[in-house]
């Protein structure tokens, strides 16, 4: 059996049909849609109060950029915590079932969720409001390593073969869905709530809103991952649990490679989502809902440009797509960080342009090293390399930036994303060669 996603695995579809109740790789896309749109609202959630509302409810005591670096400090801790939910809800899962998994993991990142809710400010706790919102961020971490099913995986492998770029861009939608939905959340709190009332109870609201959608979320997705049509499609794509240290042992180079390979994509992610936020928070008069509304613009622009990169991966392929945007991020890390100061105009072309790069680049983050993977290890191959991309790209980013920043100006920030590009560039060519090297060990043996 071939151990490429890019395999014609879409042959002789009666017979699939008969076997599996005629699963269309349409109706997987809903149920991934559906979960990472969920998962990508709680992140942008966190993340948005990280800026508006941390620094002043649980660090008020430090001056505002020690409690912003304090806060995207805590952020981090998430991308620290998923590896480890990750090798713990795997072992849930090879003993008790994929169900079993799911529910859980959703379980705990819902009730982290909305513990941060009720979490009092340092005037009440002190210290002690620092370290719940530290449990609470490792709770949610946990769960999201957790919450992996598959599905993103199932679909790449279940869909047509001329269309692979196409079906490999639909998991990242949810990404530009849940900053929307929480930007314009946020937004409508910030205008029509005083100061005082937003910090006391108002910015509560939207981590309910988070665990609401999460219950939605996990009926959505226990309706189509617990279906026994969709439990025979697992095991005859062998989509089935590995340890991680199996994982590990056999697929280790392509994992740290998978892990570098989104760089660009994950560093530009937090680029234009949560650190220039953060600038104007800190650094302008500007409200920050206005500059919410601005991200908001730029996440519909975002949206189109990941559906574009379906057409352009398959006109083009995958790993050329990823490499042309990561040069093109490497180009934009030289300039547009400025643009951050022009004012309104600036944000707009900084935040427009930049997310249209992103959409380009992230579409197709997740697909082309994600295929060499042996089909036995992809299921838990494929989780670790998305904990570790999250977090060597993605976890500490905020932070990153804004540390380089303020030392160096607005231009050294586009450093942390010249080096995301750097490392697209070299795992890709890296990846290359071990696909090749796969390939002829396997003409060897045959």
């Amino acid at each position: 059996m071939s151990t490429s996603a890019e395999a014609p695995l879409h042959d002789a579809p009666e017979t699939r049909g008969a076997a599996h109740g005629h699963v269309a790789a349409s109706e997987i896309a809903v149920g991934v849609i559906i979960g990472r749109t969920s998962e990508f609202f709680d992140f942008f959630v966190y993340a948005i109060a990280s800026v508006v509302v941390f620094p002043q409810l649980v660090f008020p005591h430090l001056p505002p950029l020690e409690g912003m670096m304090w806060s995207f400090a805590i952020f981090a801790l998430a991308f620290v915590a998923r590896p480890l939910g990750t090798a713990f809800f795997i072992e849930i899962d090879r003993r008790f079932g994929r169900t079993t998994r799911l529910t859980l993991a959703l379980l705990l990142l819902g009730s982290s969720t909305v513990a941060v809710a009720f979490l009092p400010g340092h005037a009440i706790v002190g210290v002690w409001a620092a370290v719940l919102l530290c449990l609470f961020r490792i709770g949610q971490g946990v769960a999201l390593g957790g919450a992996w099913d598959g599905l993103p995986s199932l679909l790449a492998l279940s869909a047509p073969a001329n269309r692979k770029g196409w079906y490999a861009m639909v998991p990242q939608l949810g990404a530009p869905i849940g900053l929307i939905v929480a930007s314009g959340l946020f937004a409508y709190f910030l205008v029509t709530l005083s100061a005082a009332d937003f910090l006391d109870w108002g910015w509560r609201y939207p981590f309910f809103v988070a665990f609401a959608i999460n219950v939605v979320a996990l009926f959505a997705r226990l309706r189509i991952v617990a279906t026994p049509a969709f439990q025979e499609l697992f095991k005859s794509r062998e989509l089935q649990p590995t340890s991680v240290g199996t994982a590990i042992r056999e697929e280790g180079p392509r994992i740290v490679v998978g892990a570098f390979a989104p760089l660009a994509s994950f560093a530009m992610f937090h680029m234009v989502t949560v650190f220039p936020l953060s600038w104007v928070f800190l650094f302008t008069r500007e409200d920050p809902s206005r500059f919410l509304l601005i991200e908001l613009i730029g996440a519909v622009a975002g949206l189109f440009a990941i559906a574009a990169s379906g057409i352009l991966a398959d006109r083009y392929g995958r790993r050329a797509l990823l490499a042309a945007t990561a040069a093109g991020i490497a180009a934009f890390s030289g300039f547009a960080p400025q643009l951050l100061d022009g004012g309104a105009t600036g944000e707009l072309v900084f935040m427009i342009s930049g997310f249209i790069l992103l959409g380009l680049s992230f579409g197709q983050a997740s697909g082309p090293v994600a295929s060499s993977f042996a089909l036995r290890n992809r299921y838990t191959a494929s989780a670790l390399t998305s904990d570790l991309a999250w977090l060597f790209g993605a976890g500490f980013a905020p932070l990153a930036a804004l540390f380089l920043s303020v030392q160096g100006g607005l231009i050294a920030s586009g450093a942390y994303l010249l080096s995301g590009a750097a490392g697209t560039l070299i795992a890709l060519w890296l990846n290359r060669t071990l696909a090749a090297q796969r390939e002829e060990v396997a003409s060897d043996e045959a």
